[in-house]
């Protein structure tokens, strides 16, 4: 039965594997946004694939510029389908649309993002990237811990440190 997963990419490789995908007849959706007039990946590194586990394991993990499929030691964790649909739901022609904030925020800080296809989501801010307009943030939606880079503008203090 086929589900969806998230997979991570070796750096830089988004583009390929999504390509690589589209031409295997695998379904494999990288949420976009343009920077600076050109697309790039909304969670560098990560997309999400819609495949048959344990099936297709094989076929997805040995593509080219696939890293891993997130999940544990024994085997990738499923993503509800509503949260790509919800992704999806956000774009607008193909890209997911940035806005601006001021609002400060630091290390250990709560933060909820208030936009976008994650919105509503809850973490605990982690650091910022070399993009200073972009951040990480654990999140703990799925059955797990996860950290996801983001765009700090999507972002919100949550209570207090």
């Amino acid at each position: 039965m086929e589900s969806w997963f998230v997979l991570n990419t070796k750096p830089k490789k988004e583009f390929i594997v999504e390509r690589l995908f589209q031409e295997g007849g695998i379904l494999f959706y990288l949420p976009k946004y343009l920077k600076g007039g050109h697309p790039a990946p909304f969670f560098p590194g990560y997309g999400f694939i819609n495949f048959d586990y344990p099936g297709q394991f094989n076929i997805v993990r040995y593509t080219r510029g696939v890293r891993a499929l997130v999940g544990d030691r024994h085997c990738p964790i499923p993503v509800d389908r509503t949260l790509v649909v919800y992704i999806k739901a956000q774009e607008c022609d193909g890209y997911i649309q940035l806005n601006e904030t001021d609002e400060e925020v630091h290390l250990g800080d709560k933060v909820e993002i208030v936009e976008g296809p994650l919105k509503g989501i809850q973490g605990i801010f982690n650091r910022e990237l070399k993009d200073k307009d972009r951040v990480a943030i654990l999140l703990e939606h799925i059955s797990y811990q996860a950290q996801v880079m983001i765009e700090k503008c999507k972002l919100k203090k949550v209570g207090y440190r």
